[in-house]
């Protein structure tokens, strides 16, 4: 059962203060990577040429720059197909052949997050190319919101 981490309140005020900062940083850098993901490249162009033809480009070479090191950074992607809320005597008893029965009904939307976070919502759907798969087709982003 996924249940989200509560801080204590015994914790000072300056973590708080730290969380939040950190929060916003990464916010920030979510909102500059959609930014540059979105801009995208004319093909045969190179950020190089960029920044020789415009004044003022160098802040986008960076700015690519930095993107290519934060696109190396591996996450954890998980699909929640749902879940389940049983006593422990329950849980003692499954064995192999069993089924648990969850929370979410065929057809429903299935969640999608990053490192713990919601960010999008789809439908299971089989691959294409390898009907033996299954995959997750997009139907809803989860807009980033700031938390307070």
């Amino acid at each position: 059962m996924n249940q989200p981490l509560t801080k204590s309140s015994a914790q000072p005020a300056s973590d708080d203060a730290e969380l939040a900062a950190q929060e916003d940083q990464l916010n920030k850098a979510i909102e500059e990577l959609k930014g540059v993901l979105h801009e995208g490249q004319a093909p045969g162009s190179t950020a190089g040429a960029a920044s020789r033809a415009m004044p003022g480009a160098g802040a986008v070479t960076d700015s690519l720059r930095n993107a290519s090191v934060i696109m190396n950074i591996p996450v954890d992607v998980q699909i929640m197909l749902g879940s389940a809320e049983m006593p422990v005597s329950d849980l003692m008893a499954l064995q192999k052949g069993s089924v648990v029965a969850l929370d979410r009904r065929i057809g429903e939307p299935v969640d999608v997050t990053v490192n713990g976070r919601r960010i999008a919502r789809g439908e299971i759907t089989v691959m294409d190319n390898d009907p033996s798969r299954f995959g997750i087709r997009l139907t809803e982003i989860i807009q980033a919101t700031k938390t307070t």
